[in-house]
């Protein structure tokens, strides 16, 4: 298990108790979670927020902060014999707990003695995602499993968010790191997928490309033919000459920092006239977008900046027509483009968000927009020295929104309907790589992966 050093840890839970200040800290980690029966269990995931603060990526573990006491506590059982029988040996949890700087060490089952005694003060819990844990929380508490979720301390959400958003250096060569995993996962995709081959052979490598670098996926893989499907996670297509290979993919580290790349290719050996024509009004988004970023700005006015220049490529297309500041302002783009920009990348690849996108990526000042496409952006708030973020623009032809909106005649002063008939059935183009937010600008993270026409198309030809 890689870690960083004990000081990390003990630096990290200090901030924490400075931003909070008072009463009792609740963390509760992951356990293992079954497929089909009992034993057979998916592949282990510690809760992000637990592994930033305690470092320990094991089943069965809890922790308590009490800030009025100055006590940290781990909670655990060590495995009995008949369990290493099985499991082979692990370290004891008093050895797991120096390695993060925490020396006291309680059985599992004595946290509901430590609850109750701090039943009349302030306990702070973040919201859980996970059914097992909500339950334990409502058995912790003797509370409803709705009040339990309306329970969580906004205060200690808000204060997570502070530390976890700011990358430090280690965590942004952990980040690079995953980044460079996902760079070659993509280049296998990109030099070996041939018309004829299964959508799922493809997913065999990247998963196999991930594993064998010693890390894990970071999110379940889309790669597809059918582009205009946003999150795609159907593999049963053939790829065939003339169509385009999407994949969105990437991978963690050993130590469960994210990677996160989109690339679009053709399954041929060139694109489309085309297909050329709309991955470049794509790629000038992503220039436009990355361009703007930089602290201070918000990340809302990136995007829309990005809408802005797709819309100027789709209107030189015959696609848009009027005025675009009107069209972009109401929301007319989103007939093409109809998800956010980008996301906050770090330990989770959209980072934080079981925290909630109101507290991750707005402010009490800056609240999400309930405008179709808009709404999508998990993040709009401004932009700080630190923070990690990608850049993913698209355009997808989707035909049942295109026949929706065309019916009720939805912002036909900005799209020319006649036209969209020749794109039907074109599918969709994504490209995306992730930025650290530096003193003046930007820089991209990670190796470099081909994204210009000629190179993507360079690396088809071999």
């Amino acid at each position: 298990m890689k870690m960083f050093s004990k000081e990390t840890y003990l630096e990290r839970r200090k901030k924490l108790k400075e931003k909070i200040g008072s009463g009792v800290l609740l963390f509760l980690g992951n356990e293992e979670s079954s497929s089909n029966f009992k034993d057979n269990w998916y592949p282990f995931r510690q809760d992000s927020t637990f592994l930033y603060f305690f470092g320990l990526d094991i089943p069965g573990l809890a922790a308590v902060i009490d800030i009025d006491q100055d006590v940290e506590i781990l909670f655990g059982d060590d495995l009995t014999t008949e369990q290493t029988v099985w499991h082979g040996n692990h370290p004891l949890l008093s050895e797991l707990g120096d390695a993060v700087g925490i020396k006291t060490i309680k059985a599992k089952n004595e946290i509901s003695a430590l609850v109750a005694k701090s039943a009349d003060g302030t306990i702070h819990y973040l919201p859980p995602y996970r059914p097992e844990n909500s339950q334990k929380l409502s058995d912790l508490f003797s509370w409803s499993l709705q009040k339990i979720h309306s329970g969580a301390s906004i205060d200690l959400i808000k204060a997570v968010v502070g530390l976890r958003s700011i990358k430090t250096e280690e965590e942004i060569a952990e980040i690079t790191e995953a980044v460079n995993i996902s760079v070659r996962m993509h280049k296998r995709v990109m030099k070996e997928a041939k018309p004829g081959m299964k959508e799922y052979q493809l997913l065999g490598l990247v998963t196999g490309e991930a594993l064998a670098s010693g890390g894990h996926l970071s999110f379940p893989p889309i790669i597809t033919i059918d582009g205009q499907t946003l999150h795609n996670h159907k593999y049963g297509n053939t790829l065939t000459e003339g169509k385009m290979l999407l994949g969105d993919f990437g991978a963690e580290s050993a130590m469960r920092y994210a990677g996160d790349i989109t690339r679009t290719s053709p399954v041929g050996l060139e694109f489309s006239p085309m297909q050329r024509e709309v991955y470049q009004i794509v790629l000038s988004a992503y220039k436009a977008g990355v361009s703007a970023l930089k602290p201070g700005v918000r990340f809302k006015d990136v995007h829309l900046s990005a809408c802005k220049k797709l819309a100027e490529g789709l209107k030189d297309l015959g696609l848009m027509k009027g005025n675009l500041d009107d069209a972009v302002h109401e929301g007319a783009h989103a007939l093409f483009f109809q998800c956010g920009l980008g996301h906050m990348m770090g330990l989770d690849v959209h980072d934080m968000e079981d925290l909630g996108e109101e507290y991750v990526g707005y402010t009490d000042e800056l609240k999400k927009s309930d405008q179709f496409g808009l709404k999508s952006l998990r993040l709009g708030k401004e932009l700080e020295k630190g923070f990690v973020v990608t850049i993913e623009p698209g355009v997808y032809f989707i035909p049942q929104l295109i026949d929706q909106w065309q019916a009720a005649k939805l912002h036909s002063d900005f799209i020319n309907y006649d036209r969209l008939a020749d794109f039907r059935d074109f599918g969709g183009i994504r490209v995306e790589d992730a930025y650290l937010i530096t003193e003046s600008g930007s820089k991209i993270l990670g190796d470099p992966l081909e994204i210009e026409l000629s190179a993507v198309e360079g690396i088809r030809k071999g």
